[in-house]
């Protein structure tokens, strides 16, 4: 496996272990819809919370946040469409970005909520 996808997976793991503990609860990691792929789908309390995470190794070209462009939301809020009508949800949804700089042995995670608002 490359290294940006170990990277990756570690840091989906690393937000997933953060949202527990924060009294998230995880409903769907991976989640597909088409072309369209959420990392992790989470709920705290009446709302329902699609989770882009990104992992970088450094934040010398741009901060990981940055790298969610209109076309990722736009797939990601088809996404989250389809997945509440699925499940016949009657919910607010959120959307987080969880942002991930490991680099020299060092994490730091930023959980940035209502993300797709200041888009």
């Amino acid at each position: 496996m490359a290294e940006h996808n170990e990277l990756g997976k570690k840091g989906e793991k690393l937000a997933v272990d953060f949202l527990i503990k924060n009294d998230y609860k995880i409903l769907e990691t991976n989640y597909r819809y088409l072309k369209a792929e959420i990392d992790i789908i989470a709920q705290k309390e009446n709302i329902l919370i699609a989770v882009e995470v990104k992992t970088r190794s450094s934040d010398y070209f741009e901060e990981p946040q940055d790298a969610v462009k209109p076309k990722k939301i736009k797939l990601m809020v088809s996404a989250i469409d389809y997945y509440v009508v699925d499940k016949n949800l009657d919910i607010e949804v959120r959307f987080d970005i969880i942002a991930i700089i490991h680099q020299n042995n060092k994490t730091k995670i930023e959980h940035l909520e209502d993300a797709f608002l200041h888009f």
